[in-house]
């Protein structure tokens, strides 16, 4: 029996995309039985599994722009210490204003999964996403880039963004037994990952955790080595990619709302217009 296995990218607020990627998709009464998500494509995929179609959306029309969702005043703040204010993004929304559905997300019969980045060890860890509020800490951990949020505990170890060890971790779902996997993309197809300034100045605030700047000094080979793979396998036939033709210069901390609803729109559009291609390579 077929097992069907889902990758989202993170890419913090570009990740808009995945979002419209995922609303077509409930559209069509998609659901795979394992997903795994990395930094905001867990944050924002739990919505999907949930099924709430268009939640994301209204997150994203109604609190990107607003100056209690992000910013360097939260980042300052002795409280937050996050670029994201952590507390309102995390539980004041999904709690009261735009309330999520957590029994819903409780009867997802799949398996769940967040990446996560060791900070003392620098590899990849694959944390289950508890289905009730206790979630926040795993979803926190795993889009904790270094400098705008600080490290999260869970168990008895501290991790950062998922991305630092493995951005696009198809392979694990591999390794859970999926032999048909849809991988959502926030970069279009050609992206190179370079080493930028950032990486460097951060690298020297966590010189304390060499293993975590030996993932961020190898982190754009690595990437862009799962991308030659990625898009190998694709022309094997052994997975299936959806990718944004053009993310219109859309960062990490975009609050242009209507360049995001653009993004969400596109991701959208591209999912309608492969679904018969989705569709023939499920059946396959």
């Amino acid at each position: 029996m077929m097992k069907l296995g889902m990758t989202c990218e993170g890419g913090a607020n570009r990740t808009i995309f995945s979002c419209g990627v995922l609303d077509a998709f409930l559209e069509e009464d998609l659901l795979p039985d394992y997903f795994i998500g990395v930094s905001a494509g867990i944050a924002y995929g739990v919505s999907y599994l949930s099924k709430q179609k268009g939640r994301n959306l209204k997150l994203m029309e109604q609190f990107m722009a607003d100056k209690r969702y992000m910013g360097m005043r939260h980042l300052i703040n002795r409280k937050t210490r996050a670029y994201y204010n952590i507390p309102f993004v995390f539980e004041e929304i999904p709690d009261k204003l735009l309330p999520f559905d957590y029994d819903a997300l409780a009867a997802f019969p799949g398996e769940i999964e967040a990446a996560v980045t060791n900070i003392h060890t620098g590899k990849a860890a694959y944390v289950p996403v508890p289905r009730d509020k206790s979630m926040e800490d795993v979803l926190v951990a795993s889009c904790s880039l270094p400098i705008l949020f600080q490290p999260v505990k869970i168990g008895k170890h501290y991790y950062l963004d998922g991305g630092l060890a493995d951005s696009v971790p198809f392979e694990h779902a591999m390794e859970k037994g999926c032999d048909k996997n849809i991988v959502v993309l926030t970069r279009a197809r050609g992206y190179l990952k370079k080493t930028d300034r950032v990486t460097k100045m951060t690298e020297k605030l966590y010189k304390k955790y060499p293993k975590i700047v030996e993932s961020l000094d190898t982190r754009a080979e690595r990437y862009n080595a799962c991308m030659k793979k990625l898009y190998e396998l694709e022309k094997e036939g052994k997975v299936f990619i959806i990718a944004p033709d053009d993310t219109y210069g859309v960062g990490r901390t975009e609050t242009d709302t209507k360049l995001l609803g653009k993004l969400y729109q596109e991701g959208y559009d591209i999912a309608k217009r492969e679904m018969p291609k989705l569709k023939e390579y499920l059946k396959g």
